[in-house]
């Protein structure tokens, strides 16, 4: 049966009644979005030495030449000196949105700062309109951050979950900047709850992000050469979850854009199981049963750990049930198969299993091949093409480990790319760092295991040294919270 056409944005049908449990969540589920990740040591620390073939090289002077760059192919563009690049002072000044990162670092994360430099923010031509930063009412909007002392190399990050631009600023924005990196990020094209109701068929809108995540490598790579008067000599792609899904997807569709990359607890997109609409309905079918107790939790509790949600990490299932599971789950599927709940948007929230068009009863392999269609428009295969170094935490309970990047790696090594990837598994990692501030006894944040990443990656790429083989990255026994903030060795 051929998919429903795109629903009318002006019909607007509510999928929330006034005063249902969604509808009390929403505002805040959208400061802890869905697929947002977090969204992964030494923070605060003076950083470490740039890659050295290009440490000091850059043009000479604060903010030199800032009003000759002109960013291609943008439709507006608005560029500013600034004495801190940083969240250090960009909250202050304006120039970060802190609802962009809300909930995706722990509270005590250190920032760095004294890094001066140029901000471009802007905007690619684009129809849609989910994005209201700056008052533009306009997607595909951009950051670009331009440090006076310039090591050589860009950082190109998409956001996480359905967040805008800032979304990675404090995650690893900051740092890579303090290291001396240039550093551009992207909204993907559309943003918000609603995302899905950009394109004009079904798959579109996700496909659209990894068009602009390219638009913006090539745009921000020729923007460097115009403020340092010399090319890029290292571009990396960084992201968690969407946004490590968009790594993947440049380094095996654009290869040649890239050094390398670090992927974050990537979301894994193919047309077969696992994916994200093969996991989330058989734990959002079991869930009810396992709170609620009596005789039928035992079974409703190995079908949540079937799905890919291990024993252990119970303590998670709530929050996640109430905040992620659910309308993760109604979102990525309305985007993908609309015609599954006929004329409503995006299902009905928190629905009994049994309930009409009810998304806990949603079954992906007996959909119709159009859906297959759609998630093939942004499907992964391992087929890169250059370094890429991916972790992900094994307490991850909005995408699984064992469905996701077990899965990716496997792929990575079937395709025969094995010996351009590494992979971590990280005990006690979960999907976004700020639980571990409620959970310090339970979870490790991953902020650490992304600077390990990205500093192996630099030897990689400089000088052949290979990273640590791929390996399961223990959680100490009785570790101080504060020794887990800053450090994951990578080597055991």
């Amino acid at each position: 049966m051929p998919l429903v056409p795109r629903k009318d944005p002006r019909k607007d049908p509510r999928n929330t009644p006034p005063g249902g449990p969604v509808g009390a969540l929403r505002a805040r589920w959208l400061r802890a979005t869905c697929l947002a990740a977090a969204a992964l040591m030494v923070t605060g620390a003076a950083p470490a030495a740039p890659f050295s073939a290009a440490a000091g090289t850059g043009r000479p002077g604060h903010c030199a030449g800032m009003n000759a760059i002109a960013v291609p192919g943008a439709e507006h563009q608005e560029a500013v000196c600034l004495d801190e690049l940083t969240t250090a002072g960009t909250v202050a000044s304006g120039h970060t949105d802190e609802a962009d990162w809300a909930g995706l670092t722990p509270k005590d994360l250190a920032t760095p700062s004294g890094v001066p430099g140029i901000q471009i923010d802007g905007y690619f031509p684009d129809s849609s309109t989910t994005n209201t930063s700056h008052g533009w009412n306009h997607d595909s909007q951009f950051v670009i951050r331009l440090p006076d002392r310039w090591n050589g190399g860009l950082v190109i990050a998409g956001s996480p979950g359905v967040r805008k631009q800032y979304a990675n600023d404090r995650a690893f924005g900051d740092w890579v900047l303090a290291r001396g990196y240039a550093f551009a990020a992207t909204d993907k094209g559309n943003t918000g709850a609603a995302f899905h109701r950009d394109g004009s068929a079904p798959g579109d809108a996700l496909a659209e992000w990894n068009r602009r995540v390219t638009q913006l490598t090539r745009a921000a790579r020729e923007v460097a050469d115009q403020r340092y008067g010399r090319p890029v000599t290292r571009t990396l792609a960084m992201g968690m979850s969407n946004g490590g899904y968009l790594v993947r997807w440049q380094l095996e569709n654009h290869p040649e854009l890239y050094d390398g990359g670090v992927d974050w607890e990537g979301t894994l997109w193919r047309t077969k199981d696992p994916n994200p609409l093969t996991f989330l309905p058989p734990t959002l079918r079991a869930y009810p049963a396992y709170a609620a107790g009596g005789a039928g939790a035992g079974a409703a509790h190995r079908q949540i750990v079937k799905a890919g949600f291990p024993a252990g990490s119970e303590f998670l299932w709530p929050y996640h049930y109430q905040y992620y599971w659910d309308l993760t789950q109604r979102i990525y599927r309305e985007e993908l198969d609309p015609g599954y709940d006929g004329a409503a948007e995006a299902g009905t929230p928190f629905c009994a299993p049994g309930t009409p068009a009810c998304d806990a009863d949603y079954d992906y392999g007996s959909r119709p091949a159009a859906v297959r269609d759609a998630v093939g428009k942004i499907a992964l295969t391992g087929r890169i093409g250059k370094p890429l170094i991916s972790f992900h935490g094994t307490l991850d309970v909005l995408l699984p480990i064992s469905e996701t990047s077990d899965t990716y790696a496997r792929m990575v090594r079937q395709e025969g790319r094995g010996a351009l990837h590494r992979y971590y598994r990280v005990e006690g990692g979960t999907h976004v760092d700020s639980l571990f501030d409620t959970f310090p006894d339970r979870l490790r944040p991953l902020v650490p295991c992304h600077r390990s990443a990205v500093t192996a990656l630099e030897r990689w790429l400089d000088d052949d040294r290979r990273p640590p083989p791929s390996r399961t990255v223990p959680l100490p026994d009785g570790a101080d919270p504060a020794t887990l903030l800053t450090r994951c060795p990578l080597r055991g």
